[in-house]
């Protein structure tokens, strides 16, 4: 799956929250890569857009390419790390919306299970409750007005790869246009992924300081 995988472009722009001398925080639109991928035209991405602007700027953390919302850079090496130390560190303040599939039979809760990569079917995830990695979400139903589907508020509290997407699709409720792990009427119920990177809170790397973004989700079925 991988290898055929065709990254469409991305006519959207990224837009720019906060900037200093230390940091760059965007609001990353659904379509658009946070990294370069391997092939010559997947080059277009978050990192290089910014890149453009300071050739210094490195990544901290990814969104899949499907999902929106908030992300920091870091543009020298001290701040960068700093960054980096927080995520490992799990100090990150992360908050993600998604609208998914059926109604949530629980208003809040935890999902906890082990994953790893589905290695002939990459890009995507499985559990492996022998081999996985050990994960974690904290979800909280915030919107059930709707009479088919249900939206969430999710705190990742491990960062794996499709983390969000295969825990609600295990939990029996699917992201909406969700492109690897929906059922067809799941997937074909949005034109998009419904997950949005809302919320990030970390502390500046210089100053110390606490820093908090929020972005509003995009979407609404």
């Amino acid at each position: 799956m991988n290898d055929t995988f065709i990254v469409p472009c991305c006519n959207e722009p990224l837009l720019e929250l906060y900037r200093d001398e230390c940091i760059v925080v965007v609001n990353k639109p659904a379509g658009l890569l946070s990294v370069p991928g391997k092939p010559p035209n997947h080059n277009d991405s978050a990192l290089s857009r910014l890149q453009t602007i300071n050739p210094q700027t490195r990544v901290v953390h990814r969104l899949d390419m499907s999902t929106s919302g908030l992300m920091v850079f870091g543009l020298d090496a001290d701040s960068h790390r700093a960054l980096n130390r927080q995520f490992q560190d799990r100090t990150v303040a992360k908050e993600y919306i998604a609208e998914v599939w059926g109604k949530l039979t629980q208003p809040e809760g935890k999902i906890e299970l082990p994953l790893r990569c589905d290695w002939p079917n990459r890009p995507r995830q499985m559990v492996d409750h022998e081999l996985g990695k050990p994960s974690l979400t904290h979800f909280q139903v915030i919107d059930n007005q709707r009479p088919a589907f249900d939206r969430v508020l999710l705190k990742p509290v491990t960062g794996r790869s499709h983390q969000l997407r295969v825990h609600l699709a295990e939990l029996g409720h699917p992201i909406l246009g969700c492109e690897f792990y929906a059922h067809p009427a799941a997937r074909q119920a949005s034109q998009r992924l419904n997950l949005h990177a809302t919320r990030l809170g970390f502390t500046h790397p210089l100053t110390g300081e606490p820093m908090v973004f929020v972005s509003e989700a995009p979407f609404s079925v």
